[in-house]
Parts: structure tokens; C-alpha cells; sequence
């Protein structure tokens, strides 16, 4: 919405103000709303850009690896009272992103040579009666400590009443 603004505001000088917010669609209450608040916009705007170098010395400070929730911490440690998700927005205006080390655990690998699973329900997940149609689907849950869990639902089309069978595996998550 900035952008129409902004072009009423360069163009006011050549037409009415009256009439390039009908042309554009926009109420001139919210153009004028939109003017009077154009120092405070600045003012914002500045602070952001300060706040971005604070950003970029403590992600510089640890080799780029920090993200939002930790610099927000430092800063905070550092006496700055800041809030998380404006860290965040800035970081993100800025792109100043951190270093994400998780892998994707693939807890199953499909072997090229078998045949795709038949869509035995057909994508009708209805059932008249209850106990002539299930579903299940089974999950992975990491646990502290390299453990996790399966958890195993089964789902009455019927009904949706669900039970869970949760089974705790004891190797360790590679």
C-alpha cells in the first residue's frame, strides 16, 4: 500500500490529490494518515539501521553461526532492551541469517524397485459404519540423548476416534 502512496505524493504536484486516489483506489484520509506519519516511518527506520550494525557486530562476533533467538540474548546481555521478533525482521531485511547445522534425518529409504502402494480408500475417507475403514501413520520423535520414539496412530474412518501405540527405540539417532 506504501507504493500508491508514495506515488500520490510524487504526483501531487501535476494532478489533484483528489483525483489520483480515485484513480488508485485509495481513500485520501489514508493518503493523509499515510504523509502524517512519514517522520516517524524515517525515525523507524533509522533505529532499524542502527540496530542492524548492533546485529551484524555480535553475528560477526560469533563467525556468522548466531540466529535470531541468540543474538537477541546477547543484545539483552549487552544491556540493549530489544525485542525477539523485531531482531528477527531486521535480520531478515538485512539478510543476515545464521548457520543452520541440523541435518534431515531420513528414517526410511524407498527402494527404487518396488511398486508404489495402491490407493486402497481412494482418497474417500468416509466410512457408513464404524470398524470397515482404518488409516495409521507412523512418526518419528526425537528424544534428548540421542533416543526417540515412534509413535503409531490408527485412525476409525468412522469415527476419527484415534489410538496411539508408542514404542521407545534405544539406538541412537546417526
Amino acid at each position: 500500500m506504501g507504493s500508491r502512496f508514495q506515488f500520490v505524493d510524487d504526483h501531487r504536484d501535476t494532478y489533484e490529490v483528489k483525483r489520483l486516489c480515485q484513480v488508485l483506489d485509495v481513500n485520501r484520509s489514508s493518503y493523509y494518515k499515510w504523509l502524517a506519519g512519514a517522520e516517524a516511518r524515517a525515525t523507524r527506520q533509522n533505529k532499524d539501521r542502527i540496530l542492524a550494525a548492533e546485529i551484524r557486530e555480535v553475528h560477526g562476533e560469533s563467525g556468522g553461526a548466531y540466529g535470531s533467538p541468540r543474538i537477541t540474548a546477547e543484545l539483552r546481555d549487552k544491556g540493549r532492551r530489544v525485542n525477539k521478533k523485531r531482531v528477527a525482521r531486521i535480520m531478515r531485511t538485512f539478510s543476515i541469517t545464521g548457520i543452520r547445522l541440523r541435518r534431515r534425518v531420513h528414517t526410511t529409504v524407498p527402494d527404487p524397485a518396488t511398486s508404489p502402494v495402491p490407493d486402497l480408500l481412494r482418497r474417500d475417507f468416509t466410512a457408513t459404519e464404524p470398524g470397515r475403514k482404518y488409516m495409521g501413520d507412523i512418526t518419528y520423535l526425537p528424544l534428548a540423548g540421542g533416543e526417540f520414539l515412534y509413535l503409531a496412530t490408527v485412525l476409525d474412518c468412522f469415527s476419527s476416534t484415534c489410538r496411539a501405540v508408542v514404542s521407545r527405540q534405544q539406538s541412537r539417532v546417526s
